[in-house]
């Protein structure tokens, strides 16, 4: 009987010490993510997040929306990682000093759609420029306009065609991606949109791509740790461990794989998988 008490207590301060040594490698088991729509709407996340929290033990609260909205929250201390895609946005709040620790994730490119018939004969372009002025002249064009990355590229894109878009027949849902590409569908309109997201939603609209393929359209996606000595509540442990598993070797493999079969192309292409690791290689 005291050699079972005895093995029982030994069990019970086992349980207890690995308990505690858990509590210690994970201090607050939670971070809140802030994302930008298109990691969302393209179902990035539905693969990522629940692999993460199986991996590591800690939850993950998504807030997917725009990258600037994403920034501010960050800026803010209301998140402890952000994945965002505006470089130049981004580097403003590095260098304010609310983010740290950034690593390129993947990237994809942007692309201009509107309607089969393209009344605005935007495809009929040689270049990017050439087709947002196509559209100012001639067509209708759904923007974001919610300050997101997409939102950021657009007004870019206009000003290098020299084009004051509210020149233009031009309209803002304040809304992200999936929605956006709705409305376009819904008005016969033209929009710029991530690719993945354009992927994945495709089989519900009329809408085709008409522009693509120039440096100027590419997508790049970047992961930072809220920094925790101007924001005390960030979870840096947390964040650390997040973008140590986004970009590992298998999770970047698992991101360039990502709908590939299903669409006959990449949604996004991973930017950090190791040399010599790149996918399909042992």
């Amino acid at each position: 009987m005291e050699r079972t008490l005895g093995a029982l207590c030994v069990a019970t301060l086992v349980l207890q010490v690995t308990a505690c040594d858990r509590r210690h490698a994970h201090p607050q088991a939670s971070i809140i993510l802030a994302t930008t729509t298109s990691t969302q709407d393209s179902g990035l996340l539905d693969l990522l997040v629940p692999r993460f929290e199986n991996e590591r033990g800690i939850a993950v609260k998504v807030i997917a929306v725009g990258t600037g909205a994403a920034l501010r929250m960050a800026s803010s201390g209301d998140a402890d990682v952000v994945l965002v895609h505006a470089p130049d946005v981004e580097k403003k709040y590095v260098d304010a000093g609310h983010l740290i620790e950034g690593r390129p994730v993947m990237h994809n490119d942007f692309v201009i759609v509107g309607p089969p018939d393209d009344p605005a004969g935007v495809g009929r372009q040689t270049s990017t420029v050439d087709s947002m002025r196509a559209i100012a002249e001639r067509g209708v064009f759904i923007s974001r306009g919610d300050d997101s990355g997409t939102h950021t590229q657009e007004l870019r894109l206009w000003t290098a065609a020299n084009v004051d878009p509210r020149s233009s027949r031009r309209e803002e849902t304040g809304q992200g991606m999936g929605a956006t590409l709705s409305v376009a569908d819904q008005k016969r309109a033209y929009t710029l949109t991530d690719r993945g997201t354009y992927l994945s939603l495709r089989k519900h609209l009329s809408l085709v791509i008409l522009c693509q393929g120039e440096p100027v359209l590419q997508n790049v996606y970047h992961v930072y740790v809220v920094n925790p000595t101007r924001h005390r509540r960030a979870n840096v442990a947390g964040a650390r461990a997040f973008i140590e598993f986004l970009v590992s070797a298998p999770v970047q493999r698992a991101i360039g794989d990502f709908r590939q079969q299903e669409y006959g192309q990449p949604l996004f292409s991973p930017d950090a998988i190791p040399d010599g690791e790149k996918r399909g290689e042992q």
